[in-house]
């Protein structure tokens, strides 16, 4: 199989990792943070670069690219540590809505690839545990028309998206999927409200509420549970791409402080016990690169092999992104987990991305269960 990426993908890569080193350093980024954890402008510098129209197709004015191409960007951002929600309002968004009636895609898409909406998923629910079936947030229809009722948690800038794709339960009991369809619930419509606070990355989230809201459907009940399961799975994908970049960043962090810092009169990199824990951590990267890699591949497979393979990732890269990041801060010392020094945040970040879209546990479980008959992780 041939790893290495075209032409094209080299410069999309080398056009994001520009924007990143001269566009949003460590400062700006301390002062978005300060700001509340998200940036308009930063975001349209993204739609500049037409970033947000990745996922779009071109007859919405979006570049119409695919899987391996946003895992290019989403590397690039993670090294970067950028708290826009990229994955969020560009690749999950695009995705979900390219599956809409056709009026809403021509009302939407190209308001997303311009940068002049932004859409974010709002699917977690208190009691859920990462269960995707588990909707209790009802909608109600009467003709063409939608309302939606529920309450939806830590949504990425909940307060300051243009509009949510609510996942809400039209028939059946709690965990029934079939009785799922997906909406489109804009944030200025009567009966929404949202409480914004800051994650714990520095980055922005929402508690939403939504009652009796307007909604305009997406994907209908029966069709609708799998729109929402492959648009967590690329967002999963995104996920473990940007673990990548911010692992990557965190390790050559590390290991140029390793040789600057000096103990006993010479650099701490020539101790061998720190030189044998910087080589594990390096393996560990490496296999979180290769479950990246190996996650948007499986993106366009068949329903039942994409799951597996996505939660087989986000478990490998959940171990990973742990190990990588508390054995570089521990070679860090108490430097480390200071808030001046940018290793502390790529840490933060990366604890919390372990969280995102189901926990390690979660997915130890939705391997096992997707495992049957079978031996081993890949068998």
């Amino acid at each position: 199989m041939d790893f290495d990426f075209t032409d094209d993908q080299e410069m999309l890569r080398d056009s994001v990792r520009k924007w990143v080193d001269k566009g949003y350093d460590f400062e700006r980024r301390r002062a978005i943070v300060k700001q509340g954890g998200f940036s308009r402008e930063a975001w349209g510098e993204l739609a500049g670069l037409g970033l947000t129209g990745l996922h779009v197709a071109e007859a919405h004015g979006g570049m119409g690219f695919g899987p391996v191409d946003a895992m290019v960007v989403m590397e690039e951002l993670g090294r970067g540590l950028v708290l826009e929600p990229f994955a969020q309002g560009a690749l999950i968004a695009g995705k979900v809505l390219s599956q809409a009636p056709q009026a809403m895609q021509a009302a939407w898409l190209p308001k997303i690839a311009g940068g002049e909406a932004l859409v974010v998923l709002a699917h977690q629910e208190r009691g859920a545990r990462y269960r995707l079936n588990h909707v209790a947030t009802a909608a109600k229809g009467s003709g063409a028309s939608w309302t939606v009722s529920g309450a939806k948690s830590i949504v990425p800038v909940g307060d300051q998206a243009d509009a949510f794709i609510v996942p809400a339960r039209v028939s059946g009991a709690v965990d029934d999927a079939a009785g799922v369809a997906l909406f489109l619930v804009e944030r200025s419509a009567a009966g929404v409200a949202t409480r914004g606070y800051p994650t714990q990355d520095g980055a922005r989230a929402a508690e939403v509420t939504l009652n009796d809201a307007p909604a305009a459907l997406i994907v209908p009940a029966g069709e609708g549970f799998g729109a929402l399961e492959r648009a967590v799975d690329v967002g999963i994908a995104a996920v473990c791409a940007e673990a990548v970049g911010a692992m990557d960043k965190l390790v050559a962090l590390t290991v140029e402080y390793m040789n600057t810092r000096k103990q006993f009169g010479v650099p701490i990199a020539t101790f061998q016990a720190l030189r044998h824990r910087i080589a594990d951590v390096k393996m560990q990267l490496e296999l979180g690169r290769s479950m990246s890699y190996y996650a948007s591949l499986k993106l366009d497979d068949a329903p039942e092999q994409r799951r597996r393979a996505l939660s087989q990732a986000k478990l490998q890269l959940g171990q990973s992104m742990r190990f990588v990041g508390q054995q570089c801060i521990q070679l860090h010392g108490g430097i480390g987990v200071t808030d001046e020094y940018i290793g502390s945040h790529y840490f933060k970040r990366l604890t919390v991305m372990e969280m995102t879209f189901g926990d390690t546990m979660h997915h130890t479980g939705e391997v096992s269960r997707r495992m049957q008959e079978t031996a081993g992780v890949f068998g």
